[in-house]
């Protein structure tokens, strides 16, 4: 499944599945390789482009997935919605932080357009913070620097998702193939 260049990940997959998943329902594209992230930010194209740096922590579950869902019901919003998981895909992960060029933060997100960083929240931005004050920061971000309509998905199928409030000191380690 990994390939030499790749390292594994350090939480087993099938537990934080639902914590991809709950982004993935919302409408995020998964960026899994050092190349999907380089195609992705490297885009000139004058839109904007949210990536969630996901995690299995607490404040990760508690309020930046919640949070970042909730701000996507919003009327404006990023063209592109991309998540990498830090532990998971620690290859993309790393890739994603030399373009946003900041202290490593997970949780964390970052708006890019036309491959530069417009706008970064980082994980002392999200942790002890409610996901609704979380959302109500990215919405006033969205309403400032984008312009795709929204919301990312119909409210009927934002109300059908179930956020995964597992944090990392419960999550079994990963054991290999």
């Amino acid at each position: 499944m990994f390939n030499v260049m790749s390292r594994p990940p350090l939480y087993d997959e099938d537990a934080v599945q639902p914590m991809r998943d709950e982004l993935v329902a919302v409408g995020f594209t998964e960026l899994r390789t050092p190349a999907e992230v380089d195609d992705v930010i490297n885009l000139n194209d004058d839109k904007t482009t949210l990536v969630m740096i996901n995690s299995v922590c607490g404040c990760a579950a508690g309020g930046a997935r919640p949070g970042v869902s909730l701000a996507l019901q919003n009327v404006i919003i990023p063209d592109r919605l991309t998540t990498v998981f830090a532990g998971q895909d620690r290859d993309a992960v790393d890739q994603m932080r030399a373009h946003i060029k900041l202290p490593p933060s997970s949780p964390s997100m970052a708006i890019f357009k036309n491959g530069k960083v417009i706008y970064f929240m980082p994980r002392y931005e999200i942790e002890g913070y409610s996901h609704e004050q979380i959302a109500a920061k990215l919405v006033g971000k969205f309403n400032e620097l984008c312009a795709a309509q929204g919301p990312s998905v119909p409210r009927e199928q934002y109300a059908q998702v179930m956020h995964a409030k597992s944090c990392g000191s419960k999550i079994p380690m990963y054991q290999g193939n």
